[in-house]
């Protein structure tokens, strides 16, 4: 007999192991408590995950496949991935072991170290999901000072033919991010929310409650939004581009109080667990765009195509290519702690409030609450990565290392000291009031940079600048903010850094 692992995230239906059912070959999926305690999590991601597994078991079960599936309450789900395996290849008289390349470093290891130990044949496969190969951006890269994504992203789309005109980008131009970054005012009327079929999850949140697994956040039926097979994502997938897709470029940036989702797709759970191909995400929105192209202008879906081609695909390959050195770096040596507001949504600023609310009622925010609210004050109260890393990792049910770490570390917190980022996204209260409706009912000022109702976040800005300026001092892209602070007078400047201080050391009180 021959013996299948497969992940929590490696739900693919059109993987070639399934093209053929072998009756000498034994599926086995495990719900395991050291995939749910290595960080915390949000009760939402756990129930998406296990609810999308399970789905995934018994679609393969329906299709002929042997299957075992472990659910939570067992007790081999206290045991560890590689002494599960080990159990059952004794009890199966299992000849050969196989498995699917994971997509975090952590359980490669592991995979491998048990492969090593196993007195029987093993064999790993291509997951068959992503475009390109873990090493692709290494060699893509090679003899570079600096990996800029838009180089990658270009040759991805000449690669694939991807908005594509005889060699030359559609339209002129590669990228429209100059239009992707308006304020949304009330217009264009945003659609409701795609809310997933409904589907009890009392039976999970039973289970998660009855062995003790520690999560935070809230679980709402009517604001979950996670599919958990094929059929649901696919439908997520076609509402973005049936009544979305139409204004996603021109707001993808937008933030507001009462619009928690505005246009985007929220289809990066499903991409990320694999019940969705990029090719086929991809195809279908630049298909949908070439029907409707009188009413979809070209930076709509140039947009969404960069998001997914580009920048999800570079991620990977930084996180491959830098791997396991990039887990502990911290070029900026920050290490404070992220504030209890972060598992509360219990602040007055009303930003941050707004995301991290949303966060923990939905699982999900996009990525500008992800990088320029919660991300831009952790990195401005100078938090260490560590803490960062596993709030990000836990809170979202997107979240897999892969994709969380370089986003987090390096895109947020430029603990990578300029891998992924050419400069750190930080930015006064300017930007978010630029960006969203927040500060318009907020009891801060976002124009003051001291005082006890100014903007925490402009008091910091311009600290974490001053304190960090030794580290930015050859950065063509940050000369001009440098030039900036040192315009600032040496009393206001003393004053700005007292008050940030104030707030370093007690955010919560913010």
């Amino acid at each position: 007999m021959k013996l299948r692992l497969i992940l929590g995230d490696q739900l693919n239906l059109d993987h070639s192991w399934y093209k053929v059912n072998e009756q000498d070959t034994i599926y086995v999926i495990y719900e395991l408590r050291q995939e749910t305690d290595y960080v915390v999590h949000h009760i939402q991601k756990v129930v998406a995950f296990f609810s999308a597994m399970r789905a995934f078991a018994n679609t393969l079960k329906s299709q002929g496949h042997q299957v075992i599936y472990f659910d939570i309450c067992s007790e081999i789900s206290k045991k560890s991935l590689a002494d599960n395996i080990k159990e059952l290849v004794t009890e199966k008289n299992i000849s050969k072991f196989e498995y699917q390349l994971p997509d975090e470093y952590r359980l490669d290891e592991q995979l491998k170290t048990l492969c090593g130990e196993l007195e029987i044949p093993s064999q790993h496969f291509d997951s068959e999901h992503f475009l390109t190969e873990r090493e692709d951006l290494k060699s893509f890269f090679e003899g570079k000072k600096q990996l800029i994504m838009e180089f990658f992203y270009r040759n991805m789309r000449k690669k694939f033919d991807v908005l594509m005109d005889n060699g030359q980008p559609l339209g002129g131009q590669w990228n429209f991010d100059k239009n992707n970054r308006k304020k949304w005012k009330g217009t264009p009327t945003i659609p409701p929310a795609y809310i997933t079929a409904v589907r009890s999850q009392n039976e999970i949140l039973s289970a998660i409650k009855k062995v003790g697994i520690k999560t935070f956040g809230n679980y709402h039926q009517e604001r979950y939004l996670f599919p958990a097979d094929r059929e649901e994502a696919f439908a997520q997938l076609e509402y973005f581009c049936n009544h979305l897709l139409v204004h996603f470029g021109d707001y993808q940036d937008a933030m507001h109080n009462e619009q928690r989702n505005l246009f985007h797709s929220r289809i990066s759970f499903a991409l990320n667990v694999k019940l969705l191909h990029p090719k086929e995400v991809i195809e279908t929105v630049v298909n949908y765009y070439h029907k409707n192209s009188r009413f979809i202008e070209l930076s709509q879906v140039e947009g969404f195509v960069r998001q997914i081609l580009g920048w999800r695909e570079y991620m990977r390959g930084i996180y491959w290519r830098e791997m396991p050195s990039y887990k502990s770096k911290n070029q900026l040596d920050n290490y404070n702690k992220l504030p209890d507001f972060y598992w509360t949504g219990a602040t007055k600023m009303n930003c941050l409030h707004e995301s991290i609310s949303d966060s923990l009622d939905t699982s999900y925010a996009h990525h500008i609450q992800r990088l320029m609210i919660t991300g831009n004050f952790a990195l401005l109260i100078q938090c260490h990565p560590d803490e960062v890393d596993a709030w990000y990792l836990g809170v979202y049910a997107d979240a897999i290392e892969w994709v969380q770490l370089p986003n987090t570390r390096g895109m947020s917190q430029w603990a990578d000291g300029g891998i992924v980022a050419t400069k750190p996204y930080v930015s006064s209260g300017s930007y978010i009031n630029k960006m969203s409706n927040y500060c318009e009912s907020c009891i801060y000022d976002r124009t003051k940079r001291i005082g006890e109702n100014a903007c925490p976040f402009n008091s910091l800005y311009w600290n974490f600048l001053d304190d960090k300026k030794s580290y930015f001092s050859k950065n063509n892209r940050m000369a001009m903010m440098l030039r900036l602070l040192d315009k600032i007078p040496a009393l206001e400047k003393q004053e700005i850094n007292e008050r940030a201080l104030s707030i370093i050391e007690n955010p919560d009180a913010y």
